[in-house]
């Protein structure tokens, strides 16, 4: 095969200029794909069961001669401007960390296509038919290389690929000993989220990488089963092992690229593991190893082939000189291709055939590129919709071309002067709370938030969302469901979505055309558009494969507000805004709602305190919540999450449970009112949904994700909860405990690195970055540590699917998302409904702020609900994880009891 596609940097260049800013190639094939089985024999593993001895025997064969490469040829000894990569997705949630770090050091993004894309005939087709790459890196991923469907399509690449540089990263790496004959065995505890020094041998992988205790290099682990070092073939070359136990995420010095700034601390409160009894059904895998301090093999290299794998994760936001270790991996693969090419000098013949792999090549690319934008930007055909007995078609075309025109007032320093937000939103939408919301940043210590919305059923353009999801036992594609929508005259229909919610809100809002001009001046990214949540179960819009239950609720409930009420905590201004169609003019609103605002004294707010802080009912008998689970059916749950942690399927993994109770009529808004008063938030929220007789209270302190106008992502993950204290001095020692816990750094830095991959699938590479990590704050009620997270969207990609790639928020789900979504639908014994999914703001210019739902009480037909949870880790012990779950329905649930 001729190689000269590899060799002339200078002749091959990306067929675009944008593709030469790193856009996404990522594409799948449209061919039909099956899951790569053929050498494996299918009862090594299953979902249910796992052999006692987790190795390969697997023979060594050869390529076919149609799969042979062809001899290399020469042309000028020089290294290429760029390396292309594919990289293998074990469907992990870290992928596209690495997917970020290639981008860059590799001068082009790799493509990126799961495990079971493509077939063995398709693989060897781009490898050695169009010689499309030059390297191939295999992700890491949960589960085990014996099992077929976790490891798919790599161990045929490890076995057959002899010839092309592979790297394999922790489910990778273990794949690459499991092909050659060697033990892959449970370690002597499941380590995720937790740091190690490491020492190696100096080999080119880690060539400019310190070794060995002190030195500096802290690697995070996130494993549980590991490469039996006793068991290594000769062909395997150990290259690293852990020179010491686990560390402290935040020690002396966490630095790294993505980070904005350094964390200090002096120490770590170091929680032993609880180790849950084995057992569960899932696996006999031998334990290795008796001790903590146990070296372990952390890397390998084939003795003949360019080979290579690390158990630890390179990608991490908090290992060090993990990119050190991509940039040595692509020398490895410009030396060996070098090499080869000297040993077959045939310049002429290169010479004749450059240009032809060179188009083949730029064709190749140009395809992946097609693909990839066609996937983001298809205009959907007109579909067939149920509406009653009829069949209409939901033609997208009726939707297209508005154009929203805006006005607006501003109001300085009033809020303070009329009442503030509280007296504004009871005087202007209060006494008729139906229809209404409030995006309510009711705590605005430290910076947290600055802005709140409200507004109520406004204009011609106000228009009722409501969608609830088909049942999925019917068989019918995911995410499909009932749209009804209501009209600001009160006309109903209700239509069915075969491509789900979000591809609807997809179109609609980029259906609004709009002139940037008008909102200038405006310091805020709402000026009108979609308010409301989307339930936890859209998780099937997003990648999930199914619902287990189906959700009482609404999966998705929204108000498109037309007209709305802003305010400035910050400079106490407040805001006036109305968007219409062009074709009309509206200022009677404005004008109406500017007269009651200024006529707002504070002397109404003490009216207010009077009507809302006492129930308009009273009960002589107050029943408390009832749980969907027992304290110890909820400790069981917890250790069924360390069983599967301790197998391999999740690092981390998020289990819920909710509360409920039967409620008499009670004035809902006074109960939000009064909830907002005991656990004040930065992303608070109410929402009133009469036609479905709903109302949410929610006091998250929880971002999920936002953009603004700059194109600008931003998560802030909350993971590791503890009360306050009772006195000063308790209140300090339990927020230093949380601290320096390495229970809790390790499940923040698991949803760290998730939301980095999150976000790394639709922002411009090199724009991911982490300004705070693990910084703890207080509220009312609790101390929490949160990090922030930040990317630079990238031009090609809508605000929505922003959200898909990212929803629902990793904090409520754990690591890898997709794989603990399944587990956890397989323990938890309810719908999450609205829990745990998000509420906020679409705006019509596409930016959006949305919360994670915590915190929260659902009114939802006579009964109020709170759910709750907690991340589990191999360091979880259950009944603390049981009384954290508790801490966190206290405010909300006493709220309730109190008010009723």
């Amino acid at each position: 095969m001729n190689m000269s596609m590899r060799l002339l940097s200078s002749a091959f260049a990306c067929p675009t200029s944008e593709t030469k800013q790193y856009r996404n190639v990522n594409f799948i094939l449209s061919r039909s794909s099956v899951r790569v089985s053929s050498f494996v024999n299918k009862d090594v593993c299953n979902r249910n069961g796992r052999n006692t001895r987790v190795c390969c025997q697997l023979m060594h064969g050869h390529l076919e001669e149609s799969y042979e490469r062809k001899k290399k040829l020469q042309v000028s000894l020089q290294k290429p401007d760029f390396v292309r990569t594919l990289l293998i997705d074990n469907y992990d949630s870290y992928t596209y960390n690495i997917y970020q770090e290639l981008s860059i050091i590799n001068g082009v993004p790799p493509v990126v296509i799961q495990n079971d894309d493509w077939t063995w005939e398709e693989l060897c087709h781009y490898l050695y038919e169009e010689n499309a790459f030059d390297n191939i890196v295999i992700s890491p991923g949960p589960g085990s290389p014996a099992c077929p469907e976790d490891i798919g399509i790599c161990l045929q690449i490890l076995l057959e690929c002899r010839d092309i540089p592979v790297l394999g990263v922790c489910l990778g790496h273990q794949a690459l000993g499991h092909v050659h004959g060697a033990q892959v065995v449970h370690a002597s505890e499941p380590v995720h989220g937790r740091l190690s020094e490491v020492e190696h041998n100096g080999c080119q992988l880690f060539h400019g990488i310190p070794s060995g205790r002190n030195s500096g290099f802290k690697v995070v682990r996130y494993h549980s089963l590991v490469i039996d070092s006793e068991s290594l073939p000769e062909v395997l070359i150990p290259i690293a092992w852990t020179s010491t136990s686990t560390l402290p995420s935040i020690g002396s010095k966490v630095s790294d690229k993505y980070n904005g700034h350094e964390v200090q601390t002096d120490q770590s409160i170091f929680f032993d593991s609880f180790l849950p009894e084995a057992g569960n059904g899932s696996s006999n895998l031998i334990d290795y190893g008796q001790t903590r301090n146990a070296r372990v093999l952390m890397g390998v290299k084939h003795s003949t082939r360019p080979h290579y794998g690390v158990q630890f994760h390179p990608e991490s936001v908090a290992t060090c000189h993990g990119n050190q270790i991509f940039k040595n991996f692509r020398e490895i693969t410009e030396d060996y291709w070098l090499r080869y090419r000297s040993l077959h000098n045939k310049e002429k013949r290169a010479n004749s055939n450059a240009y032809t792999q060179v188009s083949s090549a730029s064709r190749l690319y140009r395809d992946f590129c097609r693909s990839n934008n066609a996937e983001i930007n298809t205009v959907d055909q007109p579909r067939k919709v149920n509406h009653g007995d009829k069949h209409l078609v939901h033609n997208n075309t009726e939707m297209n071309h508005k154009c929203l025109k805006l006005k607006w007032r501003k109001f300085d320093h009033l809020a303070g002067q009329v009442g503030g937000a509280k007296n504004i939103f009871c005087q202007l939408f209060g006494h008729e709370a139906e229809n209404t919301f409030w995006l309510d940043s009711s705590s605005t210590d430290m910076g947290r938030a600055r802005f709140s919305f409200m507004g109520g059923k406004g204009g011609s353009l106000w228009k009722q969302l409501s969608f609830r999801l088909s049942d999925q036992s019917d068989g019918c594609s995911k995410g499909c469901g009932f749209l009804s929508l209501e009209d600001s005259e009160g006309s109903a229909k209700t239509i069915f979505l075969e491509g789900g919610f979000l591809d609807f809100l997809n179109k609609e809002l980029q259906s609004y055309q709009y002139d940037k001009n008008e909102y200038e001046g405006l310091p805020f990214d709402f000026h009108g558009g979609y308010v409301g949540y989307m339930g936890y179960d859209l998780k099937v819009e997003c990648g999930a494969t199914s619902n287990r239950y189906k959700s009482k609720t609404p999966d998705a409930c929204f108000f498109f507000a037309d007209n709305l009420v802003a305010i400035d905590h910050k400079n106490d201004d407040v805001y006036l805004l109305a968007i219409h169609e062009e074709s009309s003019s509206m200022t009677e609103w404005l004008d109406d709602t500017e007269e009651k605002l200024l006529r707002l004294t504070g002397s109404t707010s003490m009216d207010l305190e009077r009507q809302y802080s006492h129930p308009s009912t009273f009960s002589s008998h107050k029943a408390g919540f009832a749980a969907e689970q027992s304290r110890e059916q909820y400790i069981r749950d917890v250790k069924k999450c360390l069983n599967y942690i301790k197998d391999g399927e999740s690092y981390e993994l998020c289990l819920t449970t909710q509360i409920r109770k039967p409620i008499e009529v009670l004035n809902s808004l006074g109960l939000y009112l009064s909830l907002r008063e005991r656990n004040p938030a930065p992303y608070a929220a109410w929402l009133n949904f009469p036609k479905e007789d709903l109302c949410i209270c929610c006091s998250s302190p929880e971002r999920f994700l936002q953009l603004d106008r700059n194109d600008m992502l931003e998560a802030k993950p909350i993971k590791g909860t503890v009360a306050r204290g009772a006195t000063e001095e308790e209140d300090k020692q339990l927020k230093l405990k949380l601290q320096l816990s390495e229970k809790d750094q390790a499940e923040n830095l698991m949803i760290v690195d998730l939301l980095r991959n999150d976000l790394g699938r639709v922002c411009d590479p090199g724009s991911v970055h982490v300004p705070y990590l693990m910084d703890v704050q207080s509220y009312a009620t609790v101390h929490t540590m949160v990090s922030t997270i930040r990317g630079k969207k990238r031009s090609d990609v809508s605000a929505v699917n922003c959200v898909k790639a990212a929803f629902p928020g990793g904090s409520m789900t754990g690591a890898p998302k997709l794989r603990s979504m399944e587990l956890l639908d397989s323990i938890e014994s309810c719908s999450r409904g609205i829990y745990s999914g998000c509420i906020g703001f679409f705006s019509y210019n596409q930016t959006f702020d949305l919360n994670i739902v915590i915190r929260t009480i659902v009114i939802h037909e006579g009964e109020a609900s709170i759910g709750a949870g907690g991340a589990i880790i191999a360091l979880s012990n259950p009944e603390e994880e049981y009384e954290e779950m508790i801490l966190k329905t206290k405010a909300p649930a006493s709220t309730v009891i109190d008010y009723e």
